[in-house]
């Protein structure tokens, strides 16, 4: 199935292989993951939203554009359940804030590749590097999120986020700055592994979601 591409496996989802759509799941999950907790900020409320987003995703499976990457299409969705679930717990909470209400810091964080001493403390340094994203308004965080830890492009991350790619550009370079602000330059390309979504964890949102589908008998439509 490695061989399958996103598209050619949505049609046989949706011709009837539906144990096919575990496939999906586990190739998209650590960014559908990222996606959610980007927004939460909870790694148990993540994976509740990673859930939703996957049974969403799957009843409305019929409805994907292959001339659209199947990753934007699962992304959006899932951006679309950690909003509404942000919403309706905090209904006064405004989710949006002034690109002017913050300081257009230059800089940002190197990129190089992480050289054996790094990957020896990198766990310590993804912890940190989370509780600075976790620190960053909404807006900034879901732009950095995809673009900085998950690699999508300026484009994709537009799309998911249904922003204009200047907008991509200009809140990412405020996030590279407020990012920097808070952590040392030694943490270099460790950015990468933060937010890493574990295999155990990547089993039970796939048990989950495809029990869920059996139970209540759902198919794409």
């Amino acid at each position: 199935m490695a061989t399958l591409s996103d598209a050619e496996i949505v049609a046989r989802v949706c011709g009837g292989e539906t144990s096919l759509f575990e496939v999906l799941m586990r190739r998209h999950n650590q960014r559908v993951y990222r996606a959610a907790r980007a927004i939460v900020k909870d790694e148990a409320e993540a994976e509740d939203v990673m859930q939703q987003a996957y049974i969403n995703a799957f009843v409305h499976l019929k409805q994907f554009e292959s001339r659209a990457q199947f990753s934007t299409w699962l992304t959006r969705i899932t951006i679309y359940e950690a909003l509404a679930r942000r919403r309706k717990q905090h209904p006064e909470e405004t989710l949006g804030i002034n690109d002017d209400d913050i300081d257009d810091a230059a800089g940002a964080m190197r990129t190089s590749e992480v050289s054996p001493e790094r990957q020896a403390y990198s766990g310590e340094l993804g912890r940190l590097i989370e509780d600075a994203v976790d620190a960053l308004p909404e807006n900034y965080r879901s732009v950095f999120m995809l673009r900085e830890i998950e690699g999508l492009s300026t484009s994709e991350t537009a799309e998911g986020l249904g922003v204009g790619e200047e907008a991509v550009k200009t809140r990412l370079h405020r996030a590279r700055a407020m990012v920097r602000r808070m952590l040392t330059d030694r943490l270099g390309g460790s950015a990468s592994l933060a937010f890493q979504f574990h295999a155990t964890r990547c089993d039970r949102v796939v048990a989950a979601v495809l029990s869920e589908i059996r139970r209540q008998n759902l198919d794409p439509r």
